[in-house]
């Protein structure tokens, strides 16, 4: 029976893609390509910067005699699919970006630590298994003697310490146990990645639960509703949610924060650091920001789900999703109660507009070309035209205001007496281009006569022979400004 249930659990791992990777067909080289792409250059990806380098890693690749008969831009959207890449497109940013699954990234560790085996049984290993299970045995006993005694033993066993130092008999760790150990604590820092990965993947399967469950209640109030509205922060409180948090508040205390600052500065000054690997030092320089830019990605993803699903629910948007759920599955259950009667190719007598678009490859657009419409800036002869300079000026006469005739005849008036109002000067010389020349006495008087408060009646008499009547501010032109008049 065990081993029955082993297999069965391994045919389920087995379509993981985590082993889908390991056994894949292109296995090696897809492997190959996804180190080089994310654990050799950085662990996020833009989507441009991505495909520009998988081209080159491609084009290399297949100099050497690889069949890669894809393009770059298929290889990826295959590596979505199977589960070994994740698409994510981040609040502000310009395109979307791409990093290594949790699946992909500790198969690519598990294929690191075959091709770099650890030493077996190593000191530093045994000493970080001996030293937590004391830490457990210590901070798990409740009888007060005891911890007294192994606190003084601790006392002692440091005095003893302070005695040797001030002898002056300082034992350094032997530069190889020492790589030893550091080596052993970047491997454990890698993992810390993957975990990070998995927490977000965590809370992104329990954000999706827990609205899953607010489709399918069917009752007016669930438990999870009750719990939403009564405040309650459900992904916060769950167990990945509130591991985290005890994560995240070590990693952001200050205290800890500057001992592992110093503590990292330290190990990668000391003369046996030259002896790990450039990529190595790199890493544990790094460390401090890599940790908490990782933190910071999962908090943030966190802060986003719990505000979006509250948000989700005080909005009452799930009652319309849930309304589409409803119609979704009736409608599926009709189908399925019909499927035995009403055959697959049968006419029901019903359309269904597709509202998708018709999807075009890119490649098959055409880039505009400028040249192609560029006018024709040849000059062709005129006609000789029979219009006389005379009926020239008449048609842009009638086209627009004859502001030096109505200038004229303001002049003429002035020279007579001191002041003239618009409504006699329609009076004398009527308005012969109409409502325009009324328009041309009011934009003549606002800018070389005397606007008053008041207001004046005007009448003209149109090409209709048409009377007509309108009220104008009250403008009158002075001698005093008879030469603004002079064109």
């Amino acid at each position: 029976m065990k081993a029955l249930r082993g297999a069965a659990a391994l045919r389920n791992l087995r379509e993981q893609p985590l082993w889908r990777l390991l056994a894949a067909n292109k296995g090696p080289v897809v492997i190959a390509m996804l180190q080089s792409l994310f654990v050799e250059s950085g662990q996020t990806l833009p989507s441009s910067v991505l495909h520009e380098r998988l081209t080159r890693d491609i084009e290399a690749l297949r100099a050497v005699g690889e069949e890669l008969p894809q393009t770059p831009q298929a290889y990826v959207a295959e590596w979505l699919s199977q589960g070994w890449l994740t698409r994510r497109f981040p609040a502000g940013a310009p395109e979307e970006e791409y990093e290594l699954s949790v699946d992909a990234l500790t198969a690519l560790r598990f294929v690191t630590g075959l091709l770099k085996p650890r030493t077996t049984a190593t000191e530093s290993r045994l000493s970080v298994v001996i030293h937590q299970l004391s830490r457990l045995a210590e901070e798990t006993d409740i009888n007060p003697q005891s911890r007294l005694a192994a606190l003084r033993a601790e006392r002692d066993r440091i005095d003893r310490a302070i005695a040797e130092v001030e002898r002056g008999g300082v034992k350094a760790l032997a530069p190889e146990r020492a790589v030893e150990r550091a080596r052993e604590v970047i491997a454990l820092a890698q993992e810390l990645a993957a975990d990070f990965r998995s927490v977000r993947d965590e809370f992104e399967r329990l954000n999706r639960g827990l609205r899953q469950s607010l489709m399918e209640n069917e009752g007016s109030r669930g438990d999870v509703l009750e719990q939403l509205f009564a405040g309650v922060d459900l992904i916060g409180e769950s167990d990945a949610g509130r591991t985290f948090h005890a994560f995240w508040r070590l990693l952001t205390d200050s205290e800890q924060a500057a001992t592992l600052r110093e503590s990292l500065d330290e190990v990668t000054g000391r003369p046996f650091a030259r002896q790990l690997e450039s990529q190595e030092r790199k890493f544990l320089l790094g460390l401090t920001g890599a940790l908490l830019n990782e933190g910071r990605g999962v908090h943030d993803v966190l802060q986003n789900f719990a505000r979006s699903l509250k948000s989700f629910v005080q909005s009452r948007e799930f009652l319309e999703h849930r309304r589409l759920h409803s119609l979704l599955k009736a409608a599926t259950q009709a189908a399925l109660n019909v499927k035995d009667e009403v055959r697959p190719n049968e006419q029901v007598g019903f359309e269904l507009m597709q509202s998708s678009s018709r999807i075009r490859s890119v490649s098959q657009w055409a880039l505009y070309d400028p040249a192609e419409r560029v006018t024709d800036s040849s000059m062709q002869a005129a006609e000789p035209s029979e219009l006389d300079l005379e009926t020239v000026s008449e048609l842009v006469r009638q086209s627009e205001i004859d502001f030096r005739t109505l200038k004229a005849h303001v002049r003429a008036i002035l020279e007579r007496q001191s002041q003239v109002s618009i409504a006699q000067v329609l009076a004398e010389y009527p308005a012969e281009q109409g409502l325009g020349s009324v328009v041309g006495y009011v934009a003549l008087g606002s800018k070389h006569g005397e606007v008053t408060d008041g207001t004046e009646l005007v009448v003209w008499e149109g090409d209709d022979e048409v009377q007509r009547r309108a009220k104008v501010p009250a403008i009158y032109f002075m001698r005093e400004r008879y030469l603004e008049l002079v064109d």
